[in-house]
């Protein structure tokens, strides 16, 4: 099963990435939200916090776009890492992806958040990746990235 596994998971890992569009804006491009985020945004400036840049905690839009990139993919990818990972490894994953929503653009915190706390939730509920509660949660990700990162 191990072997079968694994090119399923590169394939699905090449497809999603390909799929998200991981190229860059310029540095200088701000990051790109709705109406209902850009008040979220105003506020979020009013007082500063950790991601309160303009690529949150991430010093370029290359590398905020980069990390959300992978960390969305991975989120696709736990009920995998869940069955043939120590569970030190999930750990590491879960944190990776926690850490990844903490240090996102203020235009993308809310909605990276949710898609991390849904695919953790799906660790212990495979529901969640079966009945599209996921993609649902990776659908405005999928947006900001496209909106920002192409």
């Amino acid at each position: 099963m191990k072997n079968v596994a694994r090119p399923l998971t590169i394939c699905t890992l090449l497809a999603t990435l390909a799929l998200t569009a991981c190229s860059a804006p310029d540095a200088g491009s701000a990051p790109s939200s709705s109406p209902a985020t850009s008040a979220a945004t105003s506020a979020a400036a009013a007082s500063p916090s950790k991601s309160s840049g303009l690529w949150g905690d991430f010093p370029t839009a290359a590398e905020a776009c980069a990390e959300i990139s992978e960390q969305a993919t991975g989120s696709t990818l736990l009920p995998l890492t869940a069955a043939q990972s120590t569970a030190a490894e999930l750990e590491q994953a879960k944190a990776e992806l926690n850490r990844a929503a903490e240090r996102a653009p203020e235009s993308i915190k809310a909605d990276f958040t949710a898609l991390s706390q849904t695919a953790i939730a799906g660790i212990k509920d495979q529901t969640v990746f079966s009945s599209g509660k996921l993609q649902d949660a990776m659908t405005p990700v999928q947006g900001w990235l496209a909106a920002n990162c192409t």
